[in-house]
Parts: structure tokens; C-alpha cells; sequence
């Protein structure tokens, strides 16, 4: 049997490894995502159809000088080349004899100077943006080794041994913000290792793909979707209908009460169009009463995976489906740690916010997909303008942007304010894929006057617009500066907020949404 060339990459937890695999899948190189522990020898037994040209060891949480994860150091002579990237950066100086230790970190855009001889950085420019996201840094180099990039405040910040062919780069190059990313992972891959390109990932195969997988699975089982009316679930939704007949799927929107206004319209006229049967769930009640005294974001998350649940359940037994299907996306896995390193950042109401038992079989086949190739499928299927273009909205819906207790008052306040924002937006220009807006409820009382003797003691409303491509990774809006003084007073006016906020906090090392 021909052996398969791959890059194989060992995930150490960060929450960006499958960045790396998706870069390479758009530069037509196959990879491969195994945990950061695993050995050769095992390797070798179950996956020898695989030939390995290379080695990526991704970033994590962790750090070499306490909670080492066990990595074996045969991976550093079977003689291909090696790129480690963050922790995988200092865990080959740690492992090859250097030094690594604790130092100011560093969460984001930094400017870098590339020794442009090293072939990593051919065709590269010299002076570039990299993404940082670390608190360890390598102080000494292992013997062989020399420094090829350097910042400000560290000299280390990447390594090389021309005759271990290994390198390290403290900084991410698989995020968009690092300028010459996309360019370094291509030197790695084709000109350092060597790998020939393959196919390049297409909506066309993937939906190729799917068919067969899920053929099998589904056969003649009665499916319900569940519908939130965003890109993802409405993507889903499509695939199913065209692989199945109409009678042998439901869609199911759950009107929880912490939605947007227009979404239950918008998923009806959707589901018309592309004939799909459409059941819509009154349970606001359901959920609100299960929020009662809730305070922490987390439980929250939980809470409203649960209620979600029984929902379809009930709605699966009456209809005697035997089949659950939800728009998972790689983004939704791997913030709720369900990887074996990773950290949770917060469990989706989807994933961490799942029962371990349900009464039907779950599907997700979006599941290893990224928000891009999500939009690319919308546009590959048809779908409506408004569906491939909407804005990333949270399952959990109003109740993690409302700090504290969720009361449908206190919906309403961050529904109302978030539809000012939009509304500033349109003039704006801001109102296009890649951008993020909305409102969040916090319970910060602080002293105001509306009036001349009025004396106010007001909860504070806080305003985030963000730009991002993928989830991962984001930066506030400075676009939005003109509209701001509008958007407060309005906000104000309209909400009786007492203060109004606007948080220019990038992501690392924030998240984008507050909760």
C-alpha cells in the first residue's frame, strides 16, 4: 500500500492547533492532529499509512517547567523537520538542553525581526506583525541552535539548528494577525519538508464526503435539526434536506425568550424556502424559570444545554425521531476543552452543556469545520445573502450577555441596546461578515444625574464591536469611534442605563464575548 505524505501535527492543548491543519489544507497539504503524548512506536502501528515530512508541535496551556505533558523525544531523530510553535517552541529548548522560565508575557500584535536567511523566512519581509500568547519564554538556546527572530523585550523569540533541521517560533504564525503566517507554515511544509500538494479543501468534496458518511448512518432513521436560524445550523439543515426527503426530517427552533426579535420570522421564511418541515418550541418559560438564582456564566451554559435538551427530546419522542442534529463547529469544540490538552475557556451550551446520556443519537457534521468554510458552504449551497453574511450569535442567545442573574427585564435592556448599536452600524459600514456587536448587562452601579436634581444609582450597559474571521481570534472596532457618543446616548435614553462602555479588549487575551 503507497504511504501517504503528511505533516503530522501534536497538539499540546492550544486552542489554535487546528489552525495549523486548516492553513495547510488551503495550501493543498494533508496533516494530521494527534495528541502531543503520542509515541512513535504507537505511531508506527496505527498509522502506517502514513509518511511523515514533517513534525508541528502546536502551543498549550501548560509549562515545561511544571505540568509537563510526557512527549518522546524519538520523535527528534527519525530525521524530518520539526516546527515547534509557542509551547512547542520552548518544549524542544527544554527537551534539547536549554532554558526555559517565567517572564513578562506577552497576548498580542508585536512587531518581529526575521533573520530572512533562515529558509523558514524566505520571501518573507524582515519587519513583521506576529500574534504573541505566552508567559514562559527561552532564555537559552540548546546547543546547534541560534536565534532567528527577535522582539523588543526577548532575543530568543524564534530558533534554528541547520544540522537538527529543527526550528521553534515563540509567536503563532497559523492566526491572521501574524502578517507573514500563511507564507512561514508554506516554507515549512513544501520547501523545508518537502511534501507534494494534494487536494486543496472544497465545499464541493466536503459535501461529497459528508453524503457518503452519513448515508450510511441515517438510512431510514427519522432526523430533527436543531435550528437557531445563524449560518451554521441553517448550513446543516441544507445538507440533510438534500440528502433526505422531506418527511424524514424536522427542524426544530426552540424559542428560549433570549433571542434576537427577528430571528423565529427569519427561520420560518428560511425553512420555506428551502422546503424543510419546521416545528417552533414556545419555552421561554422552561428557561427562564431553570435560570432563576443562576449567577455564575458558566452554569448558565450548562442550564441552557440541558434545558436545549429535553426540549428536543420531548420534541424527538413525539415525532419518533431516532437522530439529533446540531451545527457544531470546530470553534464551539475546542473552547470547551473537550480536546485531551486543551483548557476550557467556556463550555458551549452545545458541547460541554450536554447531558452524558441522551435519548437519541447525536450527529455533527460540522463538527471539524472552521466559521470561514462554514460561510463558504452557505455560498456553495445558495443560501440567502442574509444567512452566509449573519453575525456570530451565541447559542446561550441574551443570557451570557447579562451579568448576573437573567431576567427577561434585563433581556430585553441588552436586546434593545444591542439593536441601537446595529442601528449605528448601518451608517457606519460596519454591517458585513467578519464583525461582531452587541450589548452586555453589567451589574455596576455607579452615582448620575438626569436632570437637574435628579441623583441616579444605574446599572452600566457595555458596548463590543469586534472584527474577526475565523472565532479564534479578534480585534476590537475603531470603526465604530464616530458613532459611539449616538449609541450611548440613545442607549441611555432608551434603557435608562446609567453609564455606557466601550471595551477595546482584543481576543487573546480576552474572548469576544464577555461570558
Amino acid at each position: 500500500m503507497k504511504q501517504e505524505e503528511t505533516i503530522l501535527i501534536l497538539d499540546f492543548g492550544s486552542q489554535y492547533t487546528h489552525l495549523i491543519k486548516s492553513n495547510l489544507s488551503q495550501l493543498g497539504i494533508r496533516s494530521v492532529v494527534e495528541p502531543g503524548d503520542l509515541t512513535l512506536k504507537v505511531f508506527k502501528i496505527k498509522f502506517s499509512r502514513y509518511k511523515i515530512k514533517g513534525i508541528v508541535l502546536s502551543g498549550g496551556a501548560f509549562s515545561v517547567n511544571d505540568r509537563r505533558i510526557a512527549f518522546d523525544k524519538d520523535w527528534l531523530s527519525i530525521g524530518v523537520p520539526i516546527l515547534g510553535i509557542c509551547y512547542g517552541h520552548q518544549l524542544l529548548a527544554y527537551t534539547l538542553g536549554g532554558t526555559v522560565k517565567a517572564t513578562k508575557g506577552e497576548y498580542s500584535n508585536e512587531t518581529a525581526l526575521f533573520d530572512i536567511s533562515a529558509p523558514l523566512f524566505s520571501g518573507t519581509i524582515s519587519n513583521s506583525i506576529v500574534w504573541m500568547s505566552h508567559n514562559d519564554s527561552v532564555v537559552k538556546l540548546p546547543k546547534d541552535f541560534s536565534s532567528i527572530v527577535s522582539t523588543k523585550d526577548y532575543k530568543n523569540a524564534g530558533m534554528y539548528s541547520k544540522k537538527k533541521k529543527i526550528y521553534g517560533l515563540q509567536f503563532h504564525p497559523e492566526v491572521s494577525h501574524t502578517s507573514e503566517g500563511l507564507k512561514i507554515l508554506e516554507n515549512f511544509a513544501i520547501h523545508i519538508c518537502g511534501i507534494s500538494k494534494g487536494n486543496i479543501w472544497s465545499s464541493k468534496s466536503f459535501l461529497r464526503e459528508t453524503s457518503k458518511k452519513y448515508s450510511s448512518v441515517i438510512k431510514n432513521k427519522k432526523v430533527i435539526i436543531g435550528l437557531s436560524g445563524g449560518v451554521d445550523s441553517s448550513v446543516l439543515a441544507v445538507i440533510l434536506r438534500s440528502l433526505l426527503p422531506k418527511k424524514q426530517i424536522i427542524a426544530v427552533y426552540i424559542d428560549s425568550g433570549l433571542e434576537k426579535s427577528d430571528t423565529k420570522q427569519e427561520v420560518k421564511k428560511f425553512c420555506k424556502q428551502f422546503d424543510i418541515v419546521l416545528k417552533i418550541d414556545d419555552s421561554s418559560n422552561s428557561f427562564f424559570k431553570e435560570l432563576k438564582d443562576v449567577i455564575d456564566s458558566n452554569q448558565k451554559r450548562l442550564v441552557i444545554g440541558r434545558v436545549f435538551i429535553k426540549e428536543f427530546e420531548k420534541i424527538a419522542k413525539e415525532n419518533k425521531a431516532e437522530i439529533f442534529a446540531q451545527g457544531t463547529i470546530w470553534s464551539d469544540v475546542i473552547e470547551s476543552g473537550v480536546t485531551k490538552y486543551s483548557s476550557v475557556i467556556k463550555p458551549h451550551h452545545n458541547v460541554g452543556g450536554l447531558p452524558r446520556k441522551m435519548n437519541f443519537e447525536l450527529i455533527e457534521p460540522l463538527r471539524e469545520l472552521f466559521k470561514d468554510q462554514v460561510r463558504n458552504l452557505a455560498l456553495f449551497l445558495k443560501l440567502p445573502d442574509l444567512i452566509v453574511n449573519r453575525e456570530v450569535f451565541p447559542g446561550p442567545g441574551f443570557a451570557i450577555r447579562v451579568d448576573g442573574e437573567v431576567t427577561r427585564e434585563k433581556v430585553a435592556i441588552v436586546r434593545k441596546s444591542t439593536e441601537i448599536i446595529k442601528e449605528a452600524m448601518l451608517k457606519s459600514g460596519l454591517n458585513k461578515t467578519g464583525v461582531m456587536a452587541f450589548a452586555v448587562y453589567i451589574n455596576v452601579r455607579s452615582s448620575g444625574v438626569k436632570g437637574d436634581m435628579h441623583f441616579t444609582n444605574d446599572y452600566a450597559i457595555v458596548v463590543r464591536v469586534v472584527e474577526t474571521k475565523n472565532l479564534l481570534t479578534a480585534n476590537f472596532s475603531k470603526k465604530i469611534f464616530p458613532y459611539l457618543d449616538e449609541i450611548s446616548s440613545r442607549i441611555i435614553k432608551e434603557t435608562g442605563a446609567g453609564k455606557v462602555l466601550y471595551d477595546i479588549t482584543n481576543k487573546p487575551p480576552s474572548t469576544i464575548d464577555w461570558q
